[in-house]
């Protein structure tokens, strides 16, 4: 135990004396916003997979465990080329990055820590609709110094999405429900996919939906997750007898309506085709 406080002190001790040499240049300093940054750690799982698609090769250097999780990331495998960080600032700091991605919730005490270090942090928002999809896009590809990376990837998803939107009639009474009851409402990213692919959302809010007042409305399909391995109570309630017969699992999976990514285009597609196969 004493040999791991010394460790700690030394470390803190280090951070310390690292600061005042930070914005001259040294490990960890702020990359100036004209230059692409060469050291990049994500440390969000949304920006995660964004810097993947995104990065020149060699520039990412670091992403968060999650991007390696197949429940949470669309992209796991990608994942497995790069180190992985557990959200500490010694982790990120000493692997000298001169750019962290970060989400608006990324833990604070890391991002301010690495701030008064005089690393550059960039944080993004959750993505909340559909029209965030294409916009973040761009805004993490100017940050990488990517800029026509990310209007590539941004035109190729509002194209992809417009033609999706074309090809979806107004369909069947939808819900979107999870785990301890919890829907996701019209104006959110998981109700815009619900609705670009053709069905009405029942939900008008997002939140806790207690399962009476979901049944009162009449919806003809319940969207679900993937029900995780073992018991889960705060699953149970997905196993009402009510709720069985109008279930279909895994219409969109979790990993692709968490962040807004070319995957969210699969999930619309995946759902229309549900969507046709009703009304045909």
């Amino acid at each position: 135990m004493w040999a791991c406080r010394a460790a700690s002190r030394a470390l803190a001790l280090a951070l310390a004396l690292a600061a005042p040499a930070a914005g001259a240049g040294e490990p960890g300093s702020a990359a100036p916003p004209q230059g692409r940054p060469e050291r990049v750690v994500s440390l969000n799982l949304c920006t995660d997979q964004l810097a993947m698609l995104l990065a020149a090769p060699g520039q990412l250097v670091a992403v968060t465990h999650l991007a390696r999780d197949p429940r949470s990331s669309t992209m796991p495998a990608a994942a497995m080329a790069y180190d992985i960080t557990y959200g500490q600032a010694e982790e990120v700091f000493l692997r000298r990055p001169d750019l962290v991605l970060a989400g608006t919730h990324t833990t604070r005490a890391t991002v301010e820590l690495l701030r008064r270090l005089g690393v550059r942090v960039e944080e993004f928002p959750i993505v909340e609709s559909l029209g965030d999809v294409a916009a973040q896009m761009r805004a993490v590809g100017r940050v990488l110094g990517r800029a026509a990376e990310g209007e590539r990837l941004a035109a190729e998803f509002e194209a992809g999405l417009a033609v999706l939107r074309r090809e979806a009639a107004r369909g069947p009474r939808a819900a979107l429900y999870y785990a301890n009851g919890w829907t996701g409402g019209r104006a959110s990213l998981a109700g815009e996919i619900l609705a670009a692919a053709g069905f009405e959302n029942v939900a008008e809010a997002g939140g806790f939906l207690p399962l009476e007042r979901l049944l009162l409305a009449a919806p003809e399909v319940v969207i679900t997750g993937e029900p995780y391995p073992g018991a889960s109570r705060a699953e149970e309630i997905l196993g009402h007898p009510a709720l069985v017969p109008l279930r279909r699992e895994g219409a969109i999976a979790d990993a692709e309506w968490v962040c807004g990514l070319p995957g969210v285009l699969g999930a619309i597609a995946r759902l229309g085709a549900l969507r046709t196969g009703m009304t045909e």
